[in-house]
């Protein structure tokens, strides 16, 4: 029982100490002016990304996305990636100076969410870790539609519940935790979860470009990638619109161009074959919007098998 006790007090003591390193951390980034701060970590992150083991992924990546490019255009890319990634991190620790900065953010297509606010529906908001993925929610929750979004929670419990703080206000509708080692047993709940949310009118948001080991092989930069089918999942079984969105950087600063479009849902006899073709469309467009700015994707995501 002591033991057991003793346990307890050191895991906390360690949560505590973690938790107080980061606000420590972020106090620190807070007291520079954003876009300095963010040149600064995105300088320290094009030299370390270099050196992470993640790098060689991302340049594996690239070469199966595109092989005609030359190696050394592959690895600017790659470099370049890691720079957008460093901007990320401090922009992160700043996501509420950002919002509330109109000069920060320009909206595209932001009207057709503003025409659909009142009659919308259950609706699911798919993005992509491109430029600042934070921020790809931004137009939904602008237009009042409070949506909730899926992340992966942290072990620390002090530090879980700050993230959390700090999201509020991109998702107002709050947020549904997933394990960082989740299971099959954890996913199918949390799908589960999502799915009566949905079902009962919520609009959901969540990143959707990375591998699944259970998901659905459809093609990406032409070869075949297994996908997150969960969008198309919920939105053909429950009736939800789909909307796809990304976040691009402008320049080398935090300021962005947000934009959301429509995925017309296949509603065919061939319910599994309707949940294929728009896993495909969804993976179609960030396939598109990828070739597009190449260098503010994150190439170090595992994709393929």
């Amino acid at each position: 029982m002591a033991n057991s006790l003793d346990t307890s007090f050191t895991t906390d003591l360690k949560y505590r100490l973690e938790y107080a390193g980061l606000r420590f951390l972020i106090g620190l980034v807070r007291l520079v002016p954003l876009d300095t701060a963010c040149d600064i970590s995105a300088l320290f992150w094009r030299v370390l990304g270099k050196r992470n083991r993640r790098h060689k992924r991302a340049l594996a990546n690239l070469e199966r996305a595109f092989p005609e490019k030359s190696p050394e255009e592959r690895e600017r890319i790659a470099v370049a990636a890691w720079d957008n990634l460093g901007r990320v991190m401090v922009e992160t620790m700043n996501i509420d100076r950002i919002i509330k900065d109109p000069s920060r953010l320009h909206v595209t297509n932001g009207h057709w969410i503003g025409r659909y606010k009142d009659k919308m529906g259950p609706a699911l908001i798919v993005t992509m870790h491109m430029g600042n993925w934070e921020i790809g929610m931004w137009p939904v929750t602008l237009a009042g539609v409070r949506p909730a979004g899926v992340y992966r929670s942290v072990k620390n419990p002090y530090v879980d519940r700050y993230l959390r703080e700090q999201r509020q206000a991109l998702y107002p509708g709050g947020l549904f935790g997933r394990g960082r080692t989740a299971g099959d047993d954890e996913t199918q709940k949390t799908a589960r979860l999502i799915m009566d949310y949905v079902r009962q009118g919520g609009r959901l948001g969540f990143i959707s470009d990375l591998y699944d080991r259970n998901g659905i092989e459809v093609p990406f930069f032409g070869h075949l990638a297994k996908s997150m089918p969960i969008a198309a999942m919920i939105a053909r079984r429950v009736g939800a619109r789909i909307w796809i969105g990304r976040c691009i950087r402008i320049g080398n600063r935090s300021v962005f161009d947000v934009n959301v479009n429509e995925l017309r849902i296949p509603r065919t006899k061939n319910q599994a074959e309707d949940i294929r073709a728009i896993t495909a469309a969804i993976q179609r467009y960030f396939e598109v919007w990828i070739r597009e700015n190449p260098e503010q994707f994150m190439w170090s995501n595992r994709r393929w098998s």
